[in-house]
């Protein structure tokens, strides 16, 4: 063994790492910098992009009902907080907010409202799209074709029935709804700072929000992906076969293994991966999220 004896508990065989590939082989990495130039000079730019598919699958119908899902809980919750402040005499600090998102000044709006409506939607979110995203986690990790993920998971529901597909949702709500949580009111406090509206302040908020509470929940993500990665193993490709870790386990092995750094391990990528799509995704909604509100008001005023 020209490395020693191998780790208490890998991911991998001792003949699959002598036989794997060259993005697979420890150490091979130095960092983010270093893995995108060898990964474009060995497979070319477009590689950066592979997973693109599966990734969109799961995208889209998410960002669908996430936002919607928000829009919708933020509209309920502000206006019942109305009547509540009303009825106690006071006056409410939130304007009436109707579900078609005209009226929406929020910028006195609690911190709790926006909080309390991000994590219940992402919570939503990730139950009914659950299953798409242990697709995606297939098909990105062991680099498998869209039909073989069809059959793994036939013999995944075979095996451990529908709930199956459902395998790593704790880890995942354990990530998901923490960062959705943080992510509003940092966003709404972050864009409230600039004391007026524009794409680039939107751009911005995103961007700076998305970046402390990806850097706040990284430690939920390293569950994550650990969590689904080993149902890959074990389910899908067969290389692993016994009982799974549970979440607590993985932190136990994780820091025993690696230290608290361990569940930190990422950042940069993480990072660099989040602030952008934050920054895009937020000012894109916001902007024609105003264009469609535009719309409407217009075609009302025909009418």
């Amino acid at each position: 063994k020209m490395n020693g004896d191998p780790p208490a508990r890998a991911l991998h065989t001792a003949e699959e790492i002598c036989n794997c590939k060259w993005y697979n082989r420890p150490k091979y990495f130095n960092g983010t910098l270093d893995a995108i130039v060898k990964i474009s000079r060995t497979e070319g730019v477009t590689s950066l992009w592979s997973g693109l598919s599966p990734t969109l699958v799961l995208a889209i119908p998410t960002t669908m009902i996430y936002f919607t899902t928000y829009e919708q809980l933020k509209a309920m919750i502000a206006n019942q907080y109305n009547k509540y402040t009303e009825l106690q005499g006071g006056l409410g600090s939130v304007k009436r907010t109707s579900p078609d998102g005209s009226n929406t000044d929020t910028s006195m709006s609690p911190v709790w409202i926006s909080l309390t409506a991000g994590g219940l939607a992402r919570t939503w979110a990730v139950t009914v799209v659950n299953p798409l995203e242990l697709v995606r986690t297939k098909m990105q990790s062991q680099k498998m074709k869209f039909y073989q993920v069809r059959s793994g998971i036939k013999d995944l529901v075979r095996s451990r029935g529908i709930a199956g597909l459902w395998s790593g949702y704790t880890a995942t709500l354990l990530r998901d709804v923490p960062f959705s949580a943080l992510y509003w009111p940092l966003y709404e406090q972050t864009k409230s700072m600039f004391g007026y509206e524009s794409f680039a302040v939107d751009f911005a908020s995103g961007a700076v929000a998305g970046s402390i509470a990806s850097t706040v929940t990284l430690p939920f993500d390293v569950i994550k992906t650990t969590k689904q990665i080993e149902i890959g193993e074990r389910d899908i490709m067969a290389v692993h076969r016994g009982v799974a870790r549970t979440n607590q386990q993985i932190v136990q092995d994780i820091l025993r293994e690696q230290g608290v750094k361990g569940l930190f391990s990422g950042l940069t990528p993480r990072i660099l991966k989040v602030a952008p799509a934050c920054a895009i995704m937020i000012s894109s909604y916001e902007f024609f999220k105003k264009f469609f509100r535009t719309q409407n008001l217009m075609e009302r005023n025909e009418l």
